[in-house]
């Protein structure tokens, strides 16, 4: 089931996701909803709190969009180690509306996490994967990829969206 996507300034997206304990049922059909979400959207990673769920979960498939068939789980993934070399992208995110910025990122890192079927896994990574994995994370942490851009940029940014939700309401009021 596709599900709403939460936006910024949602206070979910500003906090720390709960870990995960029992691979559960719900939490697998919470897996399969976020991936169908994330297709829909032509994303390629979402993470739990972008669907309003404050748990660590992440769903990644950097096939895409046309393609779609490297579709990764990952339960209480964690960075355990970054390269010191370090790569500047154009990112752009699901719960961020009409925004893209340059973010600077480690170019390599790994991940550990588990996969639904309870077994632990290690990601070593580097390119888009080694991106997409920080981006995602950094939403388990609270942290979105516009809390790596300038000051400047942020406020501009925070302008737009004050902007957009004072025309949202005052189209509802009428």
């Amino acid at each position: 089931m596709k599900r709403q996507l939460t936006y910024y300034p949602d206070p979910v997206l500003a906090r720390r996701a709960e870990e995960i304990g029992e691979i559960t049922p719900e939490l697998r059909a919470l897996a399969d909803d976020m991936a169908e979400t994330m297709y829909a959207n032509e994303g390629i990673g979402l993470a739990a709190p972008q669907v309003g769920e404050g748990v660590r979960l992440v769903v990644i498939d950097i096939s895409g969009p046309q393609i779609r068939d490297d579709l990764r789980v990952l339960v209480n993934p964690v960075i355990t180690a970054r390269s010191q070399e370090t790569v500047e992208s154009e990112e752009g995110c699901l719960s961020v509306r009409n925004y893209r910025a340059s973010v600077e990122r480690a170019a390599q890192v790994t991940v550990q996490a588990r996969g639904l079927d309870g077994q632990d896994m290690t990601i070593e990574a580097d390119d888009l994967l080694a991106i997409c994995l920080q981006h995602e994370i950094d939403h388990l942490d609270g942290t979105l990829f516009i809390d790596h851009i300038s000051r400047l940029k942020r406020s501009l940014y925070d302008k737009k969206v004050r902007k957009w939700a004072k025309q949202k309401e005052k189209a509802l009021s009428a």
